[in-house]
């Protein structure tokens, strides 16, 4: 039990940041953030998380955002309350590891231009990929979480979660974070290690949790019991199902007890109204996957962003109807490569595997992604248990495994890319060099301003199709041919959505390579007239946020090339023809 001597449980507020990640896939536009973050700011909350994540790459990938300008137009608003951003150690807002110098100009700039709470963690609870982070924050003077990646297994017990909160309270962590991606945390695990940590360090606990398996709201009780310093909460209209616990129960359900958190309902309910009507805006984007309870978290252990990211990934390869074999292959897949907890970005490792797996017909591993290759090869740290030699030479074959800390292994490569972004025209500000770095595959039409902002998608009314209707077609205007993706059928009415120029050739070709999913190719590494061997790696595919290389299933030449770099192309589409 709490007693009166114990301070008021602090609350840091999610909707600006992971709430609307793990319900609406990241597309809260900074227009609606501001009106909603200067409301917010009234309350009293200990932070309010507003940046990093997957934030960083949707504002660039789809809402032609600017992430930094987000940060300053966020902290022009938020004159009292700390901005809190979720940083992703090595990898910080990437999928992969950034040289040191890169980590060190990140983590600066993003204090400079408004982050005043830095949530460390990295994906394999490696805390080797952690430090240079943390070392970064601690020189800026900003506040340092560090954060433990909950998650169960047979590897993972209390004990190692506890050891790994003394390290990173030896690392000078201000407040440690235990981070429960996919709200796997019962009330019983949640008291015991609160408990646990509060014996052996002498630090601020939070718990993060996510609603997915209905279990969150018992397991922070729990934890107040224990004696937990922070909750994570979201407001209402973007709570529960994938999302947070709502803010405004958990601050009514500490009212006149040690923990209440002193902050006033009437302020809370101006901040849900504002809620209410970007909900209704963004209202296309709610899937009833992602608002639901689903007890099946529990078995395949999928974080709530990444849950709804996976509907919106399987849709676009019009896969949607496979979505129970993809949850079942997930655990599988894990186990396979040691357990690891499913957060950014091995939840997208995992996933996109399971998904590749799937998509294949039950040929596991038939395509493997690079990002898969580099896990086992140890690029991405220390698995939390040994990958099989099995599975290992299946992947990678008799190369060999790193044990060293992965980005010991990359060079500097701060100046040399800086000149590169301002030689091909792209810096306009400093902060531009580090969004060039972290994305190089989108962010130069980014930067030019040649992406376009995505359309918020109206709210469709359930209608059955018509029988045969298709939900592709091609039509040609003034002789361009053009994909078009039927969305919905009413009467003689039929809306369509999608319309891009096709230029790359569907059906039937001799020798044609065909794409297996939807994305946007990343690289061509061979030319016209090219001699290849099987096995050969032709162009890469960027789908699901990895790189999926493209083979040669034969010895022969390259005859025909239908792709550029950053064209989107579609499941069946031939890519080249290799004779």
């Amino acid at each position: 039990m709490r007693t009166a001597s114990q301070k008021k449980v602090l609350i840091t507020d999610t909707t600006l940041r992971d709430a609307h990640q793990s319900l609406i896939a990241t597309r809260l536009r900074t227009e609606d953030m501001l009106p909603l973050a200067r409301e917010i700011d009234n309350c009293g909350f200990f932070s309010v998380e507003a940046w990093g994540g997957a934030t960083f790459d949707t504002c660039i990938r789809f809402l032609n955002d600017d992430p930094w300008d987000r940060l300053l137009a966020l902290k022009a608003e938020l004159k009292h309350t700390p901005i809190q951003m979720l940083l992703r150690g090595q990898n910080l807002v990437g999928y992969r590891h950034y040289p040191d110098d890169v980590v060190d100009k990140f983590v600066t700039a993003a204090h400079k231009n408004g982050v005043d709470i830095f949530r460390v963690f990295d994906a394999l609870n490696d805390i080797r990929n952690m430090k240079r982070s943390m070392d970064g924050v601690k020189n800026t003077g900003a506040h340092l979480q560090g954060a433990i990646c909950y998650t169960t297994s047979p590897v993972h017990t209390t004990q190692t979660f506890i050891e790994m909160a003394k390290d990173l309270y030896a690392h000078d962590c201000d407040s440690i974070c235990i981070k429960d991606m996919a709200g796997l945390i019962m009330p019983a695990a949640a008291r015991e290690l609160i408990s646990g940590i509060k014996k052996e360090v002498d630090v601020k606990v939070c718990l993060h949790s996510h609603s997915t398996s209905g279990i969150a709201p018992m397991s922070y009780q729990a934890a107040i019991m224990a004696g937990v310093d922070i909750l994570d909460t979201a407001m209402s209209p973007f709570s529960m199902g994938t999302s947070q616990p709502p803010t405004e129960s958990v601050v009514a359900s500490l009212i006149g007890t040690p923990g209440d958190t002193g902050i006033d309902l009437l302020k809370l309910r101006a901040v849900r109204n504002i809620c209410i009507r970007i909900r209704e805006k963004y209202a296309g984007l709610l899937n009833p996957i992602s608002e639901r309870v689903d007890s099946d978290v529990l078995l395949y252990q999928l974080p709530g962003g990444m849950i709804s990211n996976l509907v919106s990934q399987l849709q676009e390869q019009d896969a949607l109807n496979r979505m129970d074999e993809v949850l079942a292959e997930i655990p599988r897949v894990r186990k396979d490569l040691g357990y690891p907890p499913l957060v950014t970005p091995t939840s997208q490792i995992v996933g996109t595997q399971a998904v590749l797996n799937v998509l294949v017909n039950g040929q596991r591993y038939r395509n493997v992604t690079k990002e898969v290759k580099d896990y086992v090869h140890g690029l991405y740290g220390k698995s939390p248990a040994p990958v099989s030699d099995e599975i290992q030479k299946l992947i990678i074959g008799d190369d060999a495994v790193i044990t060293i800390r992965p980005a010991d292994l990359l060079e500097p490569a701060y100046e040399k890319l800086k000149e590169e972004a301002e030689k091909a025209g792209l810096v306009k500000k400093e902060e531009d060099i580090l969004t060039y770095i972290l994305y190089p595959a989108i962010a130069p039409s980014f930067l030019k301003n040649e992406r376009t902002l995505e359309e918020i998608p109206k709210k469709q009314s359930v209608t059955k199709p018509a029988s045969g209707m298709p939900s592709e077609m091609e039509v040609e205007v003034d002789g361009e041919v053009f994909s078009v993706r039927i969305v919905s059928v009413g009467g003689s009415k039929v809306e369509v959505t999608g319309i891009v120029p096709q230029k790359i050739p569907r059906g039937e070709f001799a020798g044609g390579i065909k794409s297996n999913m939807q994305g946007m190719v990343l690289q061509v590494l061979v030319s016209r007239g090219a001699t290849v061997k099987k096995g050969d790696t032709l162009l890469v595919l960027e789908a699901m946020k990895m790189e999926n290389p493209i083979h040669s299933p034969v010895d022969g030449r390259v005859t025909e090339i239908f792709v550029d770099t950053g064209d989107v192309v579609q499941n069946g589409d031939v890519l080249l023809v290799v004779q």
